[in-house]
């Protein structure tokens, strides 16, 4: 089960690469650049085959996760799974999912010789990313989510996403875990090279309409989601109103194709050699395209769609299709703090601790994952399905939130929960899963490039569910620009702070012992973090201080 061997030649440094890797990080640490990447960029430069050759060590290979909204949780209830099987897993826990960002986590794990002590390795990586990664690494097993409208100035539309993460597809060995509720990842089955195989995860039809896909906003088909919920037993009465908001959404349409500086560069990279790419462009499907995918003779794989997954297709043909396809793990039923999932036609129940609605679904990704990759375990009771997947049970029920995703940090012995938020669709659910009512709420929103430079999904967010409480502080780069979006809202704003370090102060002091949520976009929920670290006890995510 051994990875192939890495056929690049090592630089004549590589003996050194941990070392200077880890003074890097050691030395940025200490001037407290933060910044998790930075030692990956120097590696990457002096040794460009560091993470080929160190990921070519695993025994179980790689697991790749992408897709828009989910990965980091999902990444983390994945390793937290193998890792109570008794596997030892690198992952890269901080959300930073660059091809740099990976090889930062190596360098706090590899000893001096480049060795890396694990079996498997679970990694998030970025849509665009994660194509560079696959040219260089080729994961065992993928696992793409979903794709939805997000950072336009990055990524272009929505196909332009699904194109990126269909690099992923058609560069995995082993096996490839797909949404089967996304008809747009659910079509990359037909990129999968021969001998990979195809599993999905999947809802019941009763809770289909609670799960809304980007086609959903954007097709005015939500207004049926406040009807599933009442139908659905066992909903509570906070999960019902969850997606109020969603329905009550009706977007305008798509809001056109966004360009920037390094838009060419983040199609992915070259995906064959001169030689390749001019057999393929002398084939009949015409000229190469920087999204194309080949195989290993240079041919271009063109996906085999069927015609009903067009962009054309209604909500209901692709809620019929999605019914056809057998999934592997399906979430029949969920609640507060709980869930029901359907695999191998029994049913199992357990309790988690995530936060959020959207995480259950993310928990049947992960299991579909993990189940795949214990048919590769000698101990993982594969000839006993229920035991194996009754200890699955056990190990996500205590799987934590992940670094910055409804963690919780106590100042002065008051919660204050951290939640992620960097489009659309997250920022609404999460909303909706986060009750206001006794909770100061601040929103930090920045536009660097890891949170993306356009702001203007602020718009598509219902934020009505913020009017009964305010808002008490809004903060970062766009601090302005979110205290006018919730004006027209009708949301009262107690400040406006553009100073991040002085915004937290002031919000965290105030009030005390009120519990309090803190929405923030990538880079400054990274400042925030840092700034609580002041205040209270926060875990070392390896992101600096």
């Amino acid at each position: 089960m051994q990875n192939k061997t890495s056929t690049s030649r090592k630089p004549f440094n590589a003996f050194a690469t941990p070392a200077i890797g880890k003074a890097v990080r050691g030395l940025s640490r200490l001037l407290h650049h933060g910044g998790s990447a930075l030692p990956g960029e120097v590696v990457e430069k002096i040794d460009p085959t560091f993470l080929e050759r160190t990921l070519g060590q695993l025994p179980y290979g790689v697991v790749l996760v992408s897709g828009t909204n989910g990965k980091t949780t999902t990444t983390r209830m994945i390793a937290s799974i193998l890792k109570d099987l008794n596997l030892k897993v690198f992952t890269n826990p901080t959300g930073s999912n660059f091809t740099r960002g990976v090889v930062s986590a190596l360098l706090t794990e590899v000893s001096a010789g480049g060795k890396l002590d694990a079996d498997i390795a679970v990694l998030e990586l970025d849509e665009a990313y994660a194509v560079h990664f696959v040219h260089q690494v080729k994961p065992r097993y993928s696992l793409l989510l979903n794709v939805m409208r997000d950072q336009l100035d990055r990524f272009g539309e929505i196909d332009n996403t699904a194109r990126l993460l269909s690099h992923v597809a058609a560069n995995t060995t082993g096996t490839v875990v797909l949404n089967r509720e996304d008809r747009r990842i659910a079509a990359l089955a037909h990129v999968v090279p021969q001998g990979t195989q195809v599993r999905y995860f999947g809802l019941s039809d009763e809770l289909r309409k609670l799960f809304p896909s980007d086609d959903d906003m954007h097709a005015g088909d939500l207004s049926a989601a406040e009807k599933a919920a009442a139908k659905v037993e066992g909903v509570n009465t906070a999960l019902a109103s969850a997606v109020a908001p969603i329905a009550a959404f009706r977007s305008g349409g798509d809001t056109g194709k966004k360009t920037s500086d390094s838009a060419a560069d983040l199609q992915g990279p070259d995906t064959t050699s001169t030689s390749m790419a001019a057999k393929a462009a002398d084939s009949q499907t015409g000229a190469v395209k920087s999204h194309d995918i080949f195989d290993s003779s240079g041919n271009r794989i063109i996906p085999k769609l069927d015609a009903r997954e067009t962009v054309s297709a209604s909500s209901a043909l692709a809620d019929s299709l999605a019914s056809q396809r057998l999934a592997d793990v399906v979430l029949s039923r969920v609640g507060d703090h709980e869930a029901e999932f359907v695999m191998d036609d029994a049913e199992f129940e357990t309790t988690v601790q995530l936060e959020g609605v959207y995480n259950l679904f993310n928990a049947a990704a992960a299991l579909a994952v993990v189940r795949a990759v214990t048919e590769q375990i000698k101990n993982a009771d594969t000839t006993l399905p229920r035991a194996r997947d009754e200890r699955l049970m056990r190990a996500l029920s205590r799987v934590t939130p992940a670094f910055g995703r409804g963690e919780v940090i106590k100042v002065d012995g008051a919660p204050v929960e951290l939640l992620l938020v960097k489009n659309p669709m997250g920022f609404r659910m999460s909303l909706s899963s986060f009750a206001p009512d006794g909770h100061d709420t601040m929103i930090v929103i920045n536009d660097e490039y890891a949170d993306g430079r356009d702001m203007s999904w602020l718009w598509d967010v219902d934020f009505t569910s913020l009017r009964g409480t305010g808002v008490k502080m809004v903060s970062g780069v766009r601090a302005w620009d979110m205290a006018l979006r919730l004006e027209y809202e009708g949301v009262t704003v107690g400040q406006t702070d553009t100073n991040v370090e002085e915004a937290v102060r002031k919000f965290v002091t105030a009030d005390p012992g009120t519990p309090k949520h803190i929405y923030c976009t990538y880079t400054a929920m990274l400042k925030v973090r840092s700034e609580l670290g002041k205040y209270a006890e926060v875990a070392d995510a390896g992101v600096g201080k």
